[in-house]
């Protein structure tokens, strides 16, 4: 007899640990939906990497909920990120969606994701549009509004007194959105304005026009290998010698090795970089580093405090069932970011520092971005003010 109470004890006992509970919750469905393919995959799988990260870290786990992961390539086009985006919703019956990468993607995906209560967490595109007017409370981002790092950029040129500037960006929504924050701010004269294919690989004639037109510095944006291209075929030209390079958004993690010794000396501005000397940050690039063999990007850090926040949030609620209490959670942003500082604003995206880097070589002779100094703190989108938000 005592047997079968011992027996029946430690059955009871082990239907009651945390262990037990986590397992007969219903797994949390996650559906990763960014560019795998051409000259953004390598984007997506930064951003991949750093969310498997900590999901692997915590068993499989967020918040002590087992997750599922589903992952679709939007192949940087709107069209293909649209089904993608209603597959997962309507099909896959994903909780929250990470994604799209590119803003022209994001905004086609945007609709049919939210209609649906479907949390979607953007980690990389903030289109203005859905940081004012049409904000929702199921839309979040952990980057940034798309002109916020150029706008940083834009108040740095106007702070060392740049008289003349040429700009130039990919023609599509986030590079229109990239320039428009440089000029919220920068306040000089601007000699001429690019708008290049986001196919374009040989940048000669752009080249050309800059050295006509002589401006005093060059902003330029260019994500993945674009920016690889723009500032190799730069450097090689000759022009970062009589024309200072900044960037915002370009050169990161992802695609510094392959531009080699062509960016040193040039400034970026961003609200993330790997010498951050917070801990959570000393310990996020530390393990990414052991885990990949690598230094994190900017993408990598906004896809690792994605998976923080919502695990954050899925040990406030429990599950995925209650989609407004989770919605709750994830505004109060409770959870130690790479960044240091981080809370949400009333439109769901962030409040943060961003930060003058330069490239420069670390005593080891190894090429890398370097904090030097502050241009804003917790600083929010311009925004802000166009978004009532609806009730959830």
């Amino acid at each position: 007899m005592k047997t079968h109470l011992f027996a029946s004890l430690a059955i009871a006992a082990a239907l009651c640990s945390p262990a037990a509970n986590a397992q007969e919750k219903r797994p949390v469905k996650i559906g990763i939906l960014e560019t795998f393919s051409g000259p953004f995959g390598m984007i997506g799988q930064a951003i991949t990497n750093a969310f498997m990260l900590e999901l692997d870290a915590n068993g499989g786990r967020l918040g002590g909920v087992p997750v599922q992961i589903v992952r679709q390539d939007d192949q940087a086009k709107p069209d293909v990120g649209l089904q993608a985006a209603i597959q997962m919703v309507e099909q896959d019956k994903v909780d929250v969606m990470l994604g799209p990468t590119l803003t022209n993607v994001i905004l086609a995906a945007y609709q049919p994701v939210v209609q649906a209560r479907t949390v979607m967490i953007s980690t990389v595109g903030g289109p203005g549009e859905l940081a004012g007017k049409f904000c929702d409370p199921y839309f979040f981002s952990t980057s940034w509004q798309n002109s916020d790092t150029a706008a940083s950029m834009g108040q740095h040129m106007q702070d060392i007194g740049i008289k003349n500037l040429f700009i130039e960006a990919p023609n599509f929504e986030g590079g229109r959105e990239v320039v428009a924050g440089v000029k919220r701010y920068y306040k000089g004269n601007v000699v001429k304005e690019l708008f290049t294919p986001m196919t374009q690989q040989d940048f000669s004639a752009e080249l050309t026009q800059i050295r006509l037109a002589a401006p005093q510095a060059v902003f330029a944006f260019y994500p993945g290998n674009l920016a690889v291209n723009f500032i190799k075929q730069y450097s090689q030209a000759g022009l970062l010698e009589k024309f200072p390079l900044f960037t915002a958004s370009s050169i990161d993690g992802t695609n510094l090795a392959a531009m080699g010794d062509a960016p040193m000396q040039t400034y970026q501005t961003a609200s993330w970089n790997a010498d951050l000397p917070n801990p959570a940050n000393q310990a996020f690039v530390a393990a990414y580093r052991a885990k990949y063999h690598d230094t994190p990007s900017f993408y990598a850090a906004y896809a690792y405090d994605a998976a923080l926040l919502l695990d954050s949030a899925l040990r406030q609620t429990g599950g995925a069932d209650d989609r407004p209490a989770l919605v709750k959670a994830m505004e109060k942003a409770d959870f130690a970011s790479v960044r240091g500082g981080f809370k949400f604003g009333p439109n769901h995206f962030p409040l943060q520092d961003f930060y003058l880097l330069q490239v420069a070589k670390s005593p080891a002779g190894a090429v890398e971005q370097q904090v030097r100094g502050t241009v804003f703190s917790m600083h929010g989108d311009d925004y802000v003010n166009q978004c009532h938000m609806p009730a959830h």
